[in-house]
Order: structure tokens, then sequence, then C-alpha cells
């Protein structure tokens, strides 16, 4: 698996994985300053410094600026905050495209009760798990927005 993630982020338990089942690189946004200090303690802890990147604020802005680096990722995985509707404006802010590479997909964890669209922007959703009150919606660029 050589490939970039990007996790919105928490302790980074899921980008963290994906390194150790062999992704090249791993970028990390969370605004949380004890959140970060976990998440920088289990990259130090694993010896992953040089395939991490750690983004401290706001999810929105910090997609903007790897937007504007040129940023592009193979997974990004989102597991934001459940008390507002993060999952839903964040989709819409991926969905405008840009920061997936083709063929890559975006992880949505949400509350199975708070379902995000099935088409957002140029994302298509493609499957779902559901996990008791949590569900993992997966979307891909759908093949109309595909250059």
């Amino acid at each position: 698996m050589n490939e970039d993630g990007l996790d919105v982020a928490g302790a980074g338990g899921v980008g963290l994985e994906g390194l150790s089942r062999g992704a090249a690189h791993a970028t990390f946004v969370e605004r949380d300053p004890k959140a970060v200090a976990a998440l920088r303690t289990n990259i130090e802890t694993l010896a992953v410094q040089e395939a991490t990147r750690v983004l401290r604020g706001d999810v929105h802005r910090e997609l903007a600026h790897l937007h504007a680096e040129g940023a592009r990722f193979t997974v990004i995985f989102l597991d934001p905050p459940y008390e507002a509707d993060a999952v839903g404006s964040t989709l819409e802010q991926l969905g405008g495209g840009g920061l997936l590479l083709p063929g890559g997909v975006v992880i949505a964890q949400h509350l199975t009760k708070r379902a995000p669209a099935e088409r957002i922007g140029a994302l298509a959703q493609f499957r779902t798990r559901r996990f008791g009150e949590t569900t993992l919606t997966f979307y891909r660029v759908s093949a109309s927005f595909a250059a």
C-alpha cells in the first residue's frame, strides 16, 4: 500500500494503522491541543515522524491550506466531533474536488441517525458499514466529475 492518507484525526488511530499497513505518508488534522499532544506522543512512540505531518487547526482552514499547496490524497478519513455537523460541512468542502487522487476514497464516520447525503459535489457514496450507533460511509469521485 504505497499511498498517502489524510486523517481528521483525534489521537490518529486510523492514520497510524494505515502507516502500519504500508501507507507511505499520513497527514493528520486536529484542533484540540490535548488530542494533538496524544497524537504526537503516538507518532514518537511508533517512530513514524518521517512519514507523518500534523496540522493543528480548524479542519476547513487546514483543508483549504492543503488544497492551495496542491496536496492530493488516496484516502481521506473523517472522524469529526459528533455534536456538530462537521461531517456534512467537511464532505461539502471535499466534494469541491482537488484533494483526492484519481480512484481516491473518502471515509466518513458519523452517527447512524445522521447519515450524510448520497451525493455531495463530486463525491458519490458507494458503501456503508454500520457499527451500532456509528456508521462509516464511503465516497469516491463520481464518474461525471472524473478528469
